[in-house]
C-alpha cells in the first residue's frame, strides 16, 4: 500500500515551485494535450517543447496545487526522435502545436498508441482491430482557416494565440500549420494595421476597436475569406485595412467586419457587415463542392477530411440500396459524400443555419437523394423510430464530448445492421463504442487519421455491426 505524507500547509508553500524559477527534469511521457510529463521534487510539471526520453531545463511559467507548467529553455538529452532542425522557431514556446519538434513517423506512432491505450481500458473492445495512424496528405501547411487574436499596439501588433494559462498573445508570424494565404493575409494587415492606425482592442481596459482576425481559404479557387472582428462598429478605420488588404494581397477576394462588444471569450458576434460584394467561395473534398460563407462549418484539412470520407464509405459497403442515416452531419459533408452510393441519405443536425447550407450543398451538387432535419438528435431519432422505418447504416460523427446516452439507445433501437462511428476523441470515443457494445454492437476496427498534424489530436473512424 502507497504510503501518503501529510504536509503542514507552511511546508508545503515552501517547497512549492515559484514562477520563472528554472528547474532540470526528466521527461518520461507526453500527455494527452502534447506536453512533456516531468517531475521536480513530486510535483508534476508539463512542459512545452520536451519529448518522451528527454531531459530538459524549463522554466516555470505557472504553478498549481497539483501541476505546474513550464516552457523549455534547453534540452540537455535529445530523443532519437526530436528533428534536428523544427520547421519553427517558436516551437519551444507555441502552445498550438505541440508535437512539431518530433519527426513525422513518431508523431504518427505516437497517435497510435494514444488511441490504443483509450480503447483497451474497456473490456468489450479489447478484440477490435486498431490500424496504424493514416498521415494526412499534408503535414505542414494543411490548415485552410484560422481564428487569431490580434494583440499590442498599432505601431507593433502581435496576430496569434494566447499562450496557455495566460492572457499573454503569442505571435505566430509565419506560421507552418497554416495555407501559405493565411499567413499572407496575416503579414498584409499587421502592416494595414501600422499604416492606418487601427485601435487594437484591449481586454483590460475596453478600448480599441480590432480584437479578432479570423481567415479561411479556399484551395479550390486559391481565394481568403477574411472577417476583421470588432469590439464596435467602425466604418473608416475597417474599410481603410480591407483596402490596404486587397491591395497586397488580391486573393482576399471577400473581406467582412464582424462586431463583438461582448466580454466573453467568443470570438465572433452576431453581425456581419460585408465589405465586399462577394460573401461566399466554392471549395470540395474530393468530388463534392461545398459552399462556404464566414459562418459555415468546414473541415480545416481538407485531404485529411477525403481520407475520412472515403473510409465511411468503404466501411459502409454500399450497394445503391440502402437507406441511411448520417447524425451530427453539419453542412452535409458525409451525407453527400455517401449519396451516390446509397438509395437514400438522411442528414441531422442541430444547428439550423448548418442545415440550409447542407440543402445547398446538395443542390450545388445536383444529389437529390439527400434530405436533412435540423432538430435535437434524440428527439428526431424518437420520432424515426414511432415511423418504424427501416435503417440500415448510421454514421455517427458528434463533436469532442461525444453522443448523449439516449442517443446511442435510440441509434441501437433502429437496429441498423452497420454502425460507423467518426470521433475527435479517443477517450469519448471509448466510452460510447462501450455503450453501444451493451446493445448489442461489437466495434471490428477503428481507423486512426491524422487531420491535425504537429497536434496531439487525431480523428478515428470505427465500423461496429450489429451481433
Amino acid at each position: 500500500m502507497k504510503k501518503e505524507f501529510k504536509k503542514t500547509e507552511k511546508a508545503a508553500e515552501s517547497d512549492k515551485l515559484k514562477s520563472g524559477q528554472i528547474i532540470d527534469i526528466a521527461v518520461s511521457a507526453l500527455d494527452e494535450e502534447g506536453y512533456g510529463v516531468g517531475d521536480y521534487e513530486g510535483m508534476p510539471v508539463l512542459a512545452t517543447g520536451v519529448l518522451p526520453g528527454e531531459e530538459a531545463r524549463v522554466k516555470v511559467t505557472f504553478t498549481g496545487r497539483r501541476v505546474s507548467f513550464a516552457e523549455t529553455v534547453k534540452i540537455l538529452r535529445h530523443t532519437p526522435s526530436r528533428l534536428k532542425t523544427p520547421p519553427c522557431d517558436k516551437a519551444a514556446i507555441c502552445d498550438g502545436c505541440p508535437l512539431i519538434q518530433m519527426k513525422y513517423p513518431a508523431q504518427l506512432a505516437w497517435k497510435t498508441e494514444l488511441v490504443e491505450r483509450k480503447i483497451r481500458r474497456y473490456r468489450s473492445l479489447s478484440k477490435a482491430e486498431i490500424h496504424h495512424t493514416i498521415p494526412s496528405p499534408k503535414p505542414l501547411h494543411y490548415r485552410n482557416s484560422a481564428k487569431l487574436v490580434v494583440a499590442g499596439k498599432f505601431a507593433a501588433p502581435l496576430i496569434g494565440i494566447y499562450r496557455r494559462n495566460s492572457h499573454e498573445v503569442i505571435d505566430i508570424g509565419n506560421c507552418p500549420l497554416h495555407h501559405p494565404l493565411i499567413n499572407k493575409v496575416v503579414q498584409a494587415v499587421k502592416e494595414g494595421i501600422k499604416k492606418g492606425k487601427v485601435p487594437i482592442y484591449s481586454a483590460r481596459t475596453g478600448n480599441g476597436i480590432l480584437r479578432y482576425l479570423v481567415v479561411r481559404i479556399s484551395e479550390m479557387e486559391n481565394r481568403a475569406m477574411v472577417i476583421l472582428v470588432t469590439a464596435q462598429r467602425s466604418y473608416n478605420e475597417i474599410h481603410h485595412l480591407a483596402k490596404h488588404l486587397q491591395s497586397v494581397v488580391p486573393e482576399a477576394s471577400i473581406i467582412a467586419q464582424n462586431v463583438n462588444g461582448s466580454a466573453g471569450n467568443a470570438i465572433l458576434g452576431e453581425k456581419d457587415y460585408f465589405i465586399t460584394k462577394e460573401r461566399a467561395f466554392m471549395d470540395s473534398v474530393g468530388p463534392i463542392r461545398f459552399s462556404i460563407s464566414p459562418r459555415s462549418f468546414f473541415q480545416v484539412n481538407g485531404g485529411g477530411a477525403q481520407i475520412i470520407y472515403e473510409k465511411v464509405r468503404e466501411w459502409g459497403e454500399l450497394t445503391g440500396r440502402e437507406a441511411v442515416i448520417d447524425l451530427y452531419c453539419g453542412i452535409g459533408g458525409i451525407s453527400l459524400y455517401l449519396a451516390t452510393g446509397a438509395k437514400d441519405v438522411l442528414g441531422i443536425e442541430a444547428v439550423t443555419a448548418a442545415v440550409t447550407d447542407a440543402e445547398n450543398n446538395a443542390r450545388i451538387n445536383g444529389i437529390r437523394n439527400c434530405r436533412f432535419e435540423a432538430g435535437d438528435a434524440a428527439e428526431l431519432l424518437s420520432r424515426i423510430q414511432e415511423k418504424q422505418d427501416k435503417f440500415d447504416l448510421i454514421v455517427l460523427n458528434p463533436p469532442r464530448k461525444g453522443c448523449d446516452e439516449r442517443v446511442l439507445a435510440s441509434v441501437a433501437s433502429l437496429a441498423p445492421a452497420r454502425v460507423i462511428y467518426v470521433s475527435c476523441s479517443p477517450q469519448t470515443l471509448a466510452r460510447d463504442l462501450d455503450i453501444l457494445s451493451g446493445h448489442g454492437y461489437r466495434t471490428l476496427e477503428i481507423q486512426p487519421v491524422d487531420m491535425f498534424p504537429q497536434t496531439p489530436h487525431v480523428e478515428n473512424v470505427a465500423l461496429l455491426v450489429k451481433d
